[in-house]
């Protein structure tokens, strides 16, 4: 038996060895792939909601099941909502600048960003001003098509434009409008006369 090194290149002469890649030249070489982090199971947790109205670049739709007529209360100064405990109406209903009914909508933009979305709902005489009316028109458009909304300070309303290719249908959050909505509000309900919120706007 010939005692010919393993490791002979057939010509006699040892071959090189092949030297390791250096991993962490490009970081591609680590990252996960999609692929591998689908068999893994993997899922993005939904941990933040925001509440807020589509932002001008964004084209949206609206999940028709996802939305409920509720109260909200709104500073505009720290722009932030808050969802209000229904045995709180009442005595906030005072409070007609801070205070009123919504319309939430759960929408979603092209990026897969899931977010609530309020929308004033007319007073108790019936009245809506042309931008609670028009933002109203735009997400029931949305439960149908792709579409974009801006504000146009000359008309007194938004602007709603359709989008005219074919996009693909938007995928919702598997949970349900429940728990979607505790998770857009965890930090952020009035369900007693002396939260701070509450405490603040009385002065006290």
């Amino acid at each position: 038996m010939s005692d010919h090194n393993i490791f002979s290149n057939g010509t006699g002469s040892p071959a090189e060895k092949e030297q390791p890649s250096d991993l962490f030249s490009n970081l591609d070489n680590l990252r996960i792939s999609q692929d591998f982090a689908a068999s893994l199971g993997v899922k993005k947790a939904l941990l933040t909601i925001p509440v807020k109205k589509p932002s001008k670049e964004w084209f949206v739709r609206v999940n028709p099941a996802f939305q409920i007529q509720t109260c909200l209360l709104e500073l505009k100064e720290d722009r932030e909502i808050y969802l209000v405990s229904p045995i709180l109406w009442d005595l906030l209903a005072g409070m007609e600048s801070t205070f009123a009914p919504r319309m939430l909508f759960g929408a979603t933009n092209r990026l897969g960003v899931f977010f609530i979305w309020p929308v004033r709902l007319p007073r108790k005489d019936g009245r809506q001003d042309e931008w609670s009316k028009s933002a109203m028109e735009a997400a029931n458009m949305a439960t149908k098509t792709w579409i974009r909304m801006q504000a146009n300070q000359s008309l007194g309303a938004y602007e709603v434009m359709e989008a005219t290719a074919t996009l693909p249908e938007p995928k919702w959050p598997e949970l349900s409008f429940n728990e979607l909505l505790r998770i857009a509000f965890k930090d952020r309900l009035i369900d007693t006369l002396d939260h701070p919120v509450l405490l603040q706007l009385r002065g006290e």
